[in-house]
């Protein structure tokens, strides 16, 4: 593995000479056009930004008087600034930044895409592990798919002794076989007639191999079949199977293909041809049909097993396969959570995957505490650590703009008859004066006319007010949730009105009994926010708002009039962004007035014998928010 890693940084280091060495030979070249081309010596100022490299270089050619031709097929976008750079190392950096190459036509240069050489690297000859004992002569032989030819003649080369093949057999035919310290003739022997050929000895100690006839083929499949039915499927069956060896480790890998075989067949055929050591405590039943390639042996053994009642588990090198339940078989695992909570992740655990593991909570450590048998086991810790992930957190900004503007005007004289009234009231910022009657004999007194006087008890009110309403208000909270949980938020107010309830208490002489109780009256402003967050970032908002408020002011204890308003929004939005929800725009007209009949209605003197109110409201509710994902 050492020198393969050699290898492999060797030619990397060399790609990387190599890829220096074409730089320096454009930077010479250019060295030698500038000569006559004195417009690579210039000093230029060029800014780009998204430009392709066709107008970058048109335009470098055009100021600088140089003759250029760009492959029209390369795609590239050039974002740079250059400041008083010569034109020269301008165009070594772009063949350096974006891998290109210059063709030179005397002073014409042809940019196009570098493509680098390819290193031709020999094969190394494959090692055939053969080994020979002249001593004892004794032969051994671990071959796994090598090549006829190499192993005759390794064997040849190593033993003195010359073994010949016969032109009916391929020079390039695949052999295997597994020999440890066997005489040499009986060691050849035996390789001839595992890989399906014939051994003959001639004078002169020439061993020959033959291919193995037809006829003596099928006389060992009839005597195959005669003997039983089950050693004729193993038969059969092996030599379907193809088994591979990796790297120095030696895994092994099973290539399968059959159908409807019984699984004990196929653990002894497989694991006989794998040269795998195993102890059947009691032999699986049913038949499987398998298509596999290239798979390890033990994930053979997990599939082949997987859906029966029996499990394996490795002592050393040997496979100890039985029933699930049983002692030995069983195992016990504590997989932690790092990121979860054991109540989210021990309600999605599919039951299928329940079946035969007993499966414990440990809150103290965030544990659970598997025992069954270990491919269960492994199976469930696998989905656990697959879901065993951070949660984010999304904090949510919400920024809430309500902008209120009004105008009220209220006008009219009110005159009336009413015990100990006095003069008093406001006359600035509004008018609103009560006239007793003195002040009003007062002021007749002063008119140069007699009108005479006013009742004792008369009184008179004046009612002059232009009120304006201006109010903004901004709430910013602030909200933080997990992903896929909701969030929320209410922000309102109480208003509470009287309700009188009469009962008379007794019958030959009753009483009235009144009483008062306080009612509620609830305007919220309620927002709740469902974020899920998506791979990309994105952030997915399930808003729901909820916006009411009362209309005026409630009169003699009357319940206060209320609206409300509400929108549902399903949007999506990236990591950070603030996006504007709302909009809620509404305006409150009222006019009112009462007076005199007729008299109220005559211009000028409506005034005297009216009393009258105008409003205009209008508010606007806005609403940003800005989803932050936090891991």
């Amino acid at each position: 593995m050492k020198k393969y890693l050699l290898l492999f940084s060797f030619l990397v280091i060399k790609q990387m000479i190599m890829g220096q060495d074409y730089l320096n030979l454009i930077n010479n070249r250019l060295t030698e056009i500038a000569l006559v081309t004195p417009g690579l010596n210039d000093t230029v100022n060029f800014s780009v930004t998204g430009v392709s490299l066709q107008e970058f270089l048109r335009g470098l050619a055009e100021t600088s008087e140089l003759n250029i031709s760009v492959n029209p097929n390369l795609k590239i976008q050039v974002y740079n600034n250059f400041t008083n750079e010569k034109v020269s190392n301008i165009i070594l950096f772009l063949c350096k930044e974006y891998q290109l190459d210059i063709h030179f036509v005397g002073s014409i240069m042809s940019f196009d895409r570098y493509v680098a050489k390819a290193l031709v690297v020999p094969l190394k000859e494959k090692i055939v592990n053969v080994f020979y004992n002249k001593e004892k002569d004794e032969l051994s032989l671990d071959l796994l798919q090598d090549t006829i030819s190499i192993v005759v003649k390794k064997i040849t080369q190593i033993s003195g002794k010359n073994i010949i093949l016969s032109p009916q057999i391929s020079q390039q035919k695949i052999v295997n076989g597994f020999i440890k310290s066997v005489s040499f003739e009986n060691a050849i022997d035996k390789f001839a007639f595992t890989n399906g050929l014939l051994l003959r000895k001639t004078k002169g100690d020439f061993y020959i191999l033959d291919p193995l006839p037809k006829e003596n083929l099928s006389t060992s499949s009839r005597r195959n079949r005669n003997n039983s039915i089950n050693q004729n499927t193993l038969f059969e069956l092996s030599e379907e199977v193809q088994l591979s060896i990796k790297d120095s480790i030696g895994d092994v890998f099973v290539t399968l293909s059959v159908n409807e075989v019984e699984i004990q067949e196929i653990l002894n055929a497989v694991s006989n041809k794998a040269r795998k050591s195993y102890y059947l405590s009691s032999a699986p039943s049913g038949k499987a049909t398998i298509q596999i390639k290239n798979l390890a042996y033990d994930d053979f053994l997990t599939l082949l097993l997987e859906g029966t009642q029996h499990t394996f588990r490795k002592d050393h090198d040997v496979y100890l396969i039985g029933e699930r339940i049983k002692e030995g078989f069983r195992d016990t695992k504590v997989v932690t959570l790092q990121y979860r909570s054991l109540n989210e992740v021990s309600q999605i655990i599919p039951s299928e995957m329940r079946k035969g593991v007993e499966i414990n909570e440990f809150p103290d450590l965030n544990s659970f505490i598997l025992s069954g048998s270990s491919p269960q086991i492994r199976e469930i810790e696998k989905f656990i650590k697959a879901i065993d992930k951070t949660v984010p957190m999304i904090t949510i900004e919400v920024i809430m703009v309500e902008v209120r503007r009004g105008k009220t005007l209220k006008t009219g004289i009110h005159m009336g008859v009413g015990d100990s009234t006095q003069s008093g009231g406001t006359l600035l910022p509004g008018i609103d004066f009560t006239l007793s009657t003195n002040s009003i004999n007062g002021i007749l007194d002063k008119i140069p006319i007699n009108l005479g006087k006013v009742n004792p008890n008369f009184y008179t009110r004046l009612t002059a007010l232009d009120q304006q309403e201006n109010i903004n208000v901004r709430s910013m909270p602030k909200l933080a949730t997990l992903n896929g949980h909701e969030a929320n938020l209410s922000i309102g107010q109480t208003r509470y009105y009287s309700v009188e309830q009469q009962n008379f208490i007794g019958s030959l002489n009753p009483n009235l009994s009144v009483t008062r109780t306080w009612q509620s009256v609830q305007a919220d402003l309620s927002i709740s926010i469902n974020p899920v967050v998506s791979g990309d970032n994105q952030v997915t908002l399930d808003i729901s708002v909820e916006v009411s408020d009362f209309l005026g002011e409630p009169q003699n204890n009357a319940p206060p009039n209320s609206t409300t308003s509400q929108f549902n929004s399903l949007i999506r939005v990236g990591n950070e962004e603030m996006i504007l929800l709302g909009g809620i725009e509404r305006i409150e007209k009222s006019e009112s007035g009462e007076g005199v009949p007729f008299l109220s209605r005559i211009p000028i003197i409506k005034w005297f014998f009216s009393k009258r109110s105008k409003s205009k409201k209008k508010s606007i509710f806005i609403v940003f928010i800005k989803p932050t994902v936090v891991y």
